[in-house]
C-alpha cells in the first residue's frame, strides 16, 4: 500500500505538527506500507527536492507570488493541487492523505477528484478556534465562519475522516457527519523516544538556581490559551504552603513578554525562572529537574475539543502531571489515577492541587508508573496507526469497485 500524505509543513521543522506526522509515517513504514510526504507552499524551503529528513521522504511545493487574501491562498491551493498531481504521476499513490489545515484538505480533495483516488481528510484541530486561542482570530468574525463552512464542505466530500480525539468527532457529528464516517486516531507517544528518566541534572539545578526546589514546570509554546498567566498566579499561594516550591518556565511565545512582566512583579518572583527555548536535545535535562508538570490551560472551545500532546509525552517519562480541568485533558488524564484534574481559570484551585500533590510523595511512584502503563496501552503510536488500516483498506476496495 501506497499513502501520500498532503501536509501544510514537515521536518525539519519542528512543531507539535511535524512530530505527528513523523510518528504516523514511521510507524506505517514499520507496518510494511510505502509512503510519501508533500508539503504545501507556505513554510517549507522549496528545494531540495525531494529532501530525506529522518528517513522520511518529502516533496515540496513552488512558492507562489504573493497576493492579498484571498487571492493568495487560491494560488497556494491550485499551486499544490498541480504538485499532488505530479508526484502521483510519478510515485502512483494508493490513496491520498490530507492533514488539516482547511486549505490542504481542499488541495487534497481537488486532487483526489481529478486522480480518481480515495481520499481521508484528517483534522488535528480547528484552524478557526485555533486562531481565536492564540489571538490572531475572533470565535463568530466572518473569517471564522467562512473557515468552519469551508472544513464542514470538506468533511461532507471526502471519502473518510480521520480526527485526533473524541472532543472533534463529536463536533462533526453535530454538524450532520455520519458518525461511522469519522475515526478517532488519538496523539500518542513513541514509547521507544522515553525509557528510565534520568536523573535530575543536579549542575543545570545549580545553574538555574533550583537546587533542593520542588519544581513545577511547563515546557511548551507560550500561547495565552495555554493559562500560564494563571500558573504564575498561583505561586505566591503555594509558597504559604510548600515554601520550596519554585516554577520553571521553558519555552516562549506570544505571551513570553507579558508572563515575564507579570512574574517580575509578583511576590514570588524569587522562585520563578524563564529558561527560554532551548535547543532540542537539550530539553530532557529541564525536564529532569521537575517534579510536577503543570498544564493549566484556559477552558475555550479549543482546549475542550483538542487533546494536547505534551500530558501525554509527560506522563510516558513517568513524570507527574496536574491539569486543568477542560475537555481535551479529561480524554487523556483520570483524576486522582493518572494524573490531578483542577478547575480551569482559577489560580487557588491550580495552588491547592499542585500543594496537595506535593504533599503526598508516598503516591507519586504508584500513580507514575499508572500513566505510564496508560500510554503503553492506549496511547502508544503503534497502536493509532493501525486503526488507519481497516479504513485505508475499505477505501482502496470501494475505489477498485
Amino acid at each position: 500500500m501506497k499513502i501520500l500524505h498532503i501536509l501544510d509543513h514537515s521536518l525539519p521543522i519542528h512543531s507539535g505538527y511535524t512530530f505527528r506526522t513523523r510518528a504516523i509515517l514511521k510507524s506505517q513504514i514499520s507496518m510494511g506500507w510505502q509512503v510519501m510526504g508533500v508539503t504545501g507552499p507556505r513554510y517549507n524551503a522549496p528545494q531540495p527536492d525531494p529532501v530525506e529528513e529522518e528517513g522520511l521522504v518529502f516533496r515540496r511545493t513552488p512558492a507562489v507570488r504573493p497576493a492579498r487574501t484571498p487571492v493568495g491562498e487560491w494560488r497556494e491551493v491550485a499551486a499544490l493541487v498541480r504538485r499532488i498531481g505530479e508526484v502521483a504521476a510519478e510515485w502512483k499513490p494508493d490513496i491520498l492523505h490530507a492533514h488539516s489545515p482547511a486549505l490542504i484538505g481542499l488541495a487534497g480533495l481537488r486532487a483526489a477528484r481529478r486522480l480518481r483516488l480515495p481520499f481521508l481528510y484528517e483534522i488535528r484541530a480547528f484552524w478557526e478556534d485555533a486562531a481565536v486561542g492564540n489571538g490572531t482570530g475572533r470565535e463568530g468574525s466572518p473569517v471564522y465562519r467562512l473557515i468552519r463552512r469551508l472544513e464542514t464542505h470538506i468533511v461532507r466530500r471526502a471519502d473518510a475522516v480521520a480526527v485526533i480525539c473524541e472532543g472533534l468527532r463529536s463536533d462533526l457529528v453535530a454538524r450532520g457527519i455520519a458518525a461511522d464516517k469519522v475515526m478517532v486516531s488519538p496523539n500518542g507517544v513513541d514509547l521507544e523516544l522515553f525509557g528510565a528518566p534520568p536523573p535530575p541534572d543536579e549542575a543545570l539545578a545549580a545553574e538555574l538556581g533550583l537546587g533542593g526546589a520542588e519544581v513545577i514546570g511547563f515546557i511548551g509554546s507560550f500561547y495565552d490559551y495555554e493559562g500560564l498567566d494563571d500558573l504564575v498566579a498561583a505561586m505566591p499561594l503555594l509558597l504559604e504552603r510548600r515554601p520550596q516550591a519554585a516554577l520553571l518556565l521553558v519555552g516562549g511565545g506570544p505571551m513570553e513578554e507579558a508572563l515575564r512582566a507579570q512574574a517580575a512583579a509578583s511576590p514570588a518572583a524569587a522562585r520563578i525562572r524563564f529558561a527560554g527555548r532551548v535547543p532540542h536535545q537539550q530539553v530532557d535535562r529541564y525536564y529532569s529537574l521537575i517534579d510536577i508538570l503543570a498544564y493549566p490551560r484556559k477552558s475555550m472551545r479549543l482546549t475542550d475539543l483538542v487533546t494536547p500532546l505534551k500530558p501525554l509525552e509527560a506522563m510516558a517519562q513517568r513524570r507527574l502531571v496536574a491539569a486543568s480541568n477542560v475537555g481535551g485533558h479529561r480524554e487523556l488524564i483520570e483524576d486522582g489515577v493518572t494524573g490531578t484534574l483542577f478547575a480551569p481559570d482559577d489560580p487557588a484551585a491550580l495552588a491547592a492541587a499542585l500543594a496537595g500533590l506535593l504533599d503526598d510523595r508516598g503516591g507519586w511512584d504508584e500513580r507514575r508508573e499508572t500513566a505510564r502503563a496508560f500510554v503503553e496501552r492506549e496511547r502508544n503510536w503503534g497502536v493509532n496507526v493501525a486503526r488507519y488500516r481497516p479504513v485505508y483498506e475499505g477505501l482502496i476496495a470501494g475505489s477498485a469497485r
